[in-house]
């Protein structure tokens, strides 16, 4: 048990607005380590430290590091593929439907 941090001493201090809550002591304030919470983070960095956090190895982080953005440039490769096969479906469509009706109306035309 000589490993664990002793607990932190707290003083019951009055708001304001008149009620109580526990105040750490003040000779203990300077005595606490600065925590960077993990949303603190850059948003490429955030996987890596939990990736890290959670005991998983550098090879794991090195791959998320490098084949993160390979993915995300894949995925992008794909749905900019899907946009340009769209609109050339609209446009064979929209010629399709201006020729037939341009056929039809001219057969109508001559009857």
């Amino acid at each position: 048990m000589e490993h664990l941090p002793t607990p932190a001493q707290q003083m019951v201090v009055q708001l304001p607005d008149g009620t109580h809550a526990y105040a750490p002591m003040p000779s203990q304030q300077a005595q606490q380590p600065q925590v960077v919470h993990i949303h603190q983070a850059a948003p490429d960095r955030t996987v890596q430290r939990v990736a890290l956090g959670t005991g998983v190895g550098a090879g794991a982080v090195a791959s998320a590091v490098y084949f993160g953005p390979l993915l995300i440039a894949a995925i992008t490769s794909m749905a900019l593929s899907l946009a340009v096969v769209a609109l050339v479906v609209v446009v064979v469509g929209w010629a399709t439907v201006t020729v037939v009706r341009t056929v039809a109306g001219t057969a109508k035309a001559k009857r």
